[in-house]
């Protein structure tokens, strides 16, 4: 435990880097690149619970803001395909990546 204890400094600030960095994205790219509408909007909450976490929080982030202020179907359409898709595209080059640095 005393090896982990100077670490949490770091791992704050690493946290707080990751979340202006994705805020920034969403708000200056994804917003206006999906339209700068309602839906826009959905996918950017979306975007920061896949950048802050994995695509189950995106899903959880666009459903707490359709449950607000109404349904988003072309949001529950893009994320989920375009996040799974990039998922498995970079899960399956890393792991080509490995196995050849390896053997």
């Amino acid at each position: 435990m005393w090896t982990l204890q100077g670490l949490g400094g770091p791992l704050l600030l690493i946290l707080a880097v990751q979340f202006l960095i994705a805020f920034a994205y969403a708000l200056l790219v994804v917003f206006r690149v999906m339209g700068r509408d309602y839906q826009a909007a959905v996918i950017c909450a979306g975007f920061g619970g896949f950048s802050m976490g994995a695509t189950p929080t995106a899903m959880a982030n666009m459903a707490a803001v359709t449950q607000t202020y109404g349904p988003a179907e072309r949001a529950f359409l893009i994320l989920p395909l375009v996040s799974g898709f990039f998922v498995d595209i970079t899960n399956s080059l890393v792991i080509q990546s490995f196995i050849s640095w390896l053997g």
